[in-house]
């Protein structure tokens, strides 16, 4: 490892020390169940989404694997890595990696809160959000070695998972066809030495469902772009435009334009200021709040509402760690009765996490990008 990310990984494990001390301070109180828990995940949705872990469950600032999200747009592949290999293509001199050999490459670790982009976009899907240590060798690294040419203008991430999907939906020559996940981003985004080829999750091979043998991990993207079970990269000279970038994961906006109503699309990529109030712990007459908070900018304050009353300053953690989530308490002396806790977040350039009539979340017509202050009602007896 560079000397930086030696000292890096240094600072991060004293952050994580830190937080841990705090969860521990309150894993001897009592835990409040909130009172507006979300309805069960409906059939349809069900093969989709997979172990999403309760925010009351929520005891350490690293996810453990078994408590960590999954979303699955067509099967989760189970892969024999030793016929497994990666391919590159286009723009590069063709190339099959095989798992070993990115062993082999130098080792690059980073922790990263990776987060759903429908998280809370719709009233079943919480808590798909984690903190994990991910470790694997740079994407850049790979890239550069299969001599990336100067007029390759996107990277595209093909997963190993495939489904049926539908042409001309609906219209008389409707063709149905098998399709393969796969996701772009341009090349100076994709040449970001943070992004990796990851094969390690919190120390152990990456679990099945979260893409082994390998996958990529893009901090400060939301999941959609962090492909799992990869099986191919491919370097082009122009945009791609396939199912999951240019119909679906598109955020659809109206707005005003001299004095008409016009819907606006935008692809889902980095992620957005974001926190949530995660439970609140009683300890004999005393009772805390605890939350987290992230995104793509350092978060410098976390104000908190309770009821109708006035916002108050939570206390942080400390942590200002890159593409991690930062833990966030509140000393409360409620009233018997039910009540509403609501969090806002602010980063260190000011953006402050948006109220639900904003109107970036009002005028929004999907789910994607959902990140509105959250509300959680509390029953204290």
């Amino acid at each position: 490892m560079h000397r930086r990310d030696l000292l890096r990984a240094g600072i991060l494990s004293g952050l994580a020390m830190v937080t841990e001390r705090a969860f521990a301070q309150s894993a001897s109180g009592k835990i409040i169940p909130w009172a507006d828990q979300p309805p069960p995940i409906p059939p349809p949705a069900q093969n989709a989404i997979h172990n999403l872990t309760p925010w009351e469950s929520l005891d350490s600032w690293i996810t453990p694997n078994d408590k960590f999200f999954s979303i699955a747009h067509y099967n989760r592949p189970g892969i024999e890595a030793a016929a497994w290999r990666l391919n590159l293509s286009g723009l590069v001199k063709p190339t099959a990696l095989t798992l070993e050999t990115l062993k082999a490459a130098p080792r690059q670790e980073v922790t990263f809160t990776l987060e759903c982009s429908g998280n809370n976009g719709l009233p079943f899907f919480h808590s798909a959000v984690g903190n994990a240590r991910w470790a694997g060798t740079r994407l850049a690294d790979v890239l550069r070695s299969a001599g990336i040419q100067d007029k390759a203008v996107e990277v595209v991430f093909y997963g190993t998972d495939q489904g049926e999907d539908v042409a001309n939906r609906g219209a008389p020559y409707e063709v149905k066809y098998i399709d393969t996940f796969a996701r772009s981003m341009p090349v100076a985004d994709a040449m970001n030495p943070a992004n990796i080829l990851c094969y390690e999750m919190n120390g152990a091979p990456l679990p099945t469902a979260n893409g082994y043998p390998l996958r990529l991990i893009a901090p400060g993207w939301f999941g959609i772009a962090n492909v799992k079970w990869l099986s191919h990269v491919e370097v082009l000279d122009h945009r791609y435009l396939g199912r999951f970038m240019g119909r679906e994961y598109v955020t659809m906006r109206e707005v005003q334009r001299d004095g008409r109503a016009v819907m606006v699309e935008t692809p889902v990529s980095r992620m957005l200021i974001k926190s949530a109030p995660g439970r609140v712990v009683q300890n004999g007459d005393r009772y805390q709040i605890e939350g987290m908070a992230w995104g793509p900018n350092p978060i410098s304050t976390v104000e908190v509402k309770i009821d109708n009353g006035s916002w108050q300053k939570a206390k942080l953690d400390g942590s200002q760690a890159p593409f991690t989530w930062q833990a966030w308490t509140l000393d409360w002396k409620p009233t018997p009765g039910e009540h509403t806790i609501t969090s806002r977040a602010i980063d260190a350039t000011g953006i402050m996490q948006p109220a639900p009539d904003d109107p970036v979340i009002a005028n929004k017509k999907t789910y994607w990008e959902s990140n509105e202050q959250i509300t959680r009602h509390v029953q204290i007896a």
